[in-house]
């Protein structure tokens, strides 16, 4: 299967190609869980953009990364969907944007995008659980987000994706996008700021599992993740769709250290 094309409209529980039975229980179940998430988005599709218009937070993160980065530095968008506001941004800005997502719909619509600057971006189908391991490239077929990619990025951002994992799954994956980072490279983070755990709850006429924490526990954890909390912002915000209840919304900017 060539890379960067997707498997169909509608997420694949398994990758293409994928022998499934060298899994454990326990990752069968993961998976599952997760690809039930990404067909989820495969639905929202574009409506997701429609019910969160505003993106003040996300695009001052992106602004602050364009004046910190060099011109042509890689960058990956983990959890990128249809690419806008983020990929937009900092491709329009000359960096080197590579984007991740486990929705095939959403990456049909970033695929199909014309977007800005002078690289064009480049999409991965990836779980964001696999970031930095042996599976991005077995599973995969991205080795540069595998064991290949560790120090590539000059800068992650991950906005409003690692709110879809149980909380003991987040510190893994924050370890290992600090693998995929460059010593000093930039995390911008969005999360929701609440005390849950995967908790079930209604959106946009799914029902998605979210995770959330309270601003002191959250910069407990990227600093046990080996990070260095630069900046953290408050945002409230009202969804545009009225069966969404309003959230407070935290970005953060960090620094790989160590």
């Amino acid at each position: 299967m060539p890379r960067n094309v997707t498997t169909g409209q509608i997420s694949d529980p398994f990758p293409v190609g994928e022998d499934a039975g060298d899994d454990d229980p326990e990752v069968r179940r993961r998976r599952a869980a997760r690809a039930l998430q990404a067909v989820a988005f495969d639905t929202i599709g574009a409506g997701y953009g429609e019910a969160f218009p505003a993106k003040d937070g996300q695009l001052a993160c992106g602004r602050l990364l364009l004046a910190r980065l060099e011109p042509g530095a890689p960058v990956l968008d983990v959890g990128c969907g249809t690419g806008d506001p983020t990929v937009r941004q900092l491709a329009a800005g000359g960096l080197r944007v590579t984007g991740a997502d486990l929705s095939d719909g959403m990456l049909a619509l970033a695929r199909r995008t014309a977007f800005p600057g002078v690289f064009p971006p480049v999409f991965h189908r990836i779980d964001l659980y696999d970031l930095a391991t042996e599976r991005a490239d077995r599973v995969w077929n991205a080795p540069e987000l595998g064991p290949d990619g560790r120090g590539r990025f000059a800068a992650v951002t991950a906005f409003f994706s690692l709110i879809l994992l149980p909380q003991d799954e987040i510190p893994t994956v924050l370890g290992r996008l600090h693998e995929l980072l460059r010593p000093g490279g930039l995390l911008a983070l969005g999360m929701v700021e609440a005390d849950l755990d995967h908790v079930p709850l209604p959106f946009l006429g799914r029902e998605l599992r979210i995770s959330g924490y309270l601003r002191e526990d959250l910069e407990r954890v990227l600093v046990s993740a080996g990070f260095a909390v630069e900046e953290c912002s408050g945002h409230p915000y009202a969804p545009a769709s009225t069966s969404l209840p309003p959230e407070e919304q935290l970005f953060l900017c960090c620094r790989r250290v160590g």
